[in-house]
């Protein structure tokens, strides 16, 4: 039913109850874990300054997985260009791909992973958003110190995060395969790709448009399960509608016990119709269904549960539904 290659996105939620240490923990056993499973990639994103998400440099994540990995590729999707001086992020990202050769991936997105203006500031050395301007120029920056400054041996496989078509354009402009955020705004997805493809000039990095779809994916042995696997995601997101970005990650027992609103409810069934959640079946068809509306050359699932064995978990069953 799918006949693309499968991925992973961490997030590296911090549950209720747990320290961000053990969330740390987990990352290595979840890249071990995938790459049993037989999945292609795991990338790691970068966030700052919330509760329910660990302050983890995804470069940090990728050397410690691929320490204690040996097929499976690694990466960020993405780190956050605007934060990092380009010559930082080619090195960085260039040693670990002569380290671990065929296996690094550098996702470089805009966003400035946090919600709070002082710390965008902090991490920015004061300066404030990026422009569309500076942006190009960062990302044109990282690829070109990549090639002309640190070039130790095989390259990182550069990819652009992009959630609208004005991220969807600067790939295509570059010539860089686009990591399409389905799991954040799905509403976009279609004119993302339609950008993309329409505008795609071939380069060094990539001969013809490439497609990576991320999709929130809970998967479970019945309906029931899987929804309250899921729940406590609900809870963070109704939160996000209000403009309120600090809440914790909480136990799926403190999810069922949120009141929602009506309006947060409808908000959430639409977003949660767009995303692959149920059983094996349900979810296998539902992936396979945006793979052949979206015409992506390779699915990553984003799987943000309370217990992380239940993370695993998930990820187990829709292989096995594949035959895997």
């Amino acid at each position: 039913m799918i006949d693309i290659p499968l991925s992973a996105l961490e997030v590296a939620m911090v549950q209720t109850g747990t320290r961000a240490v053990d969330t740390l923990r987990d990352t290595a056993a979840f890249a071990q874990e995938l790459e049993r499973l037989g999945y292609h990639r795991v990338w790691y994103a970068e966030h700052h300054h919330s509760p329910a998400i660990g302050a983890f440099p995804p470069v940090v994540l990728t050397a410690h997985a691929a320490a204690s990995t040996s097929v499976i590729r690694l990466g960020s999707g993405g780190v956050l260009a605007p934060n990092h001086a380009p010559l930082t992020l080619a090195e960085q990202f260039g040693t670990l791909a002569a380290l671990h050769e065929d296996r690094i991936d550098l996702g470089v997105g805009r966003g400035p992973g946090t919600f709070d203006e002082g710390i965008a500031r902090a991490l920015r050395r004061g300066a404030g958003p990026t422009t569309d301007a500076e942006y190009r120029e960062d990302v044109a920056a990282v690829l070109s110190f990549l090639v002309e400054e640190v070039a130790l041996g095989p390259l990182p496989e550069p990819w652009l995060l992009a959630s609208s078509p004005a991220g969807a354009g600067l790939a295509a402009e570059l010539g860089l395969p686009v990591a399409v955020a389905h799991h954040i705004r799905p509403e976009n997805t279609r004119a993302v790709l339609e950008r993309y493809r329409a505008g795609f000039v071939p380069s060094r990095w990539c001969a013809r448009p490439r497609v990576l779809l991320c999709v929130e994916t809970v998967c479970a042995e019945t309906e029931e399960e899987a929804q309250w696997r899921g729940a406590p995601m609900n809870v963070v997101k109704a939160g996000l509608l209000k403009g309120i970005s600090d809440l914790p990650f909480p136990t799926p027992e403190e999810a069922a016990a949120h009141p929602f609103t009506p309006q947060e409810l409808a908000a959430l069934a639409g977003f949660r119709a767009q995303q692959a959640v149920g059983t094996p079946g349900t979810v296998v068809r539902r992936l396979a269904q945006l793979a052949g509306e979206t015409g992506a050359d390779e699915l990553m699932l984003t799987t943000p549960v309370y217990d992380f064995r239940d993370r695993v978990r998930s990820y187990e069953l829709i292989r096995k539904e594949l035959g895997a």
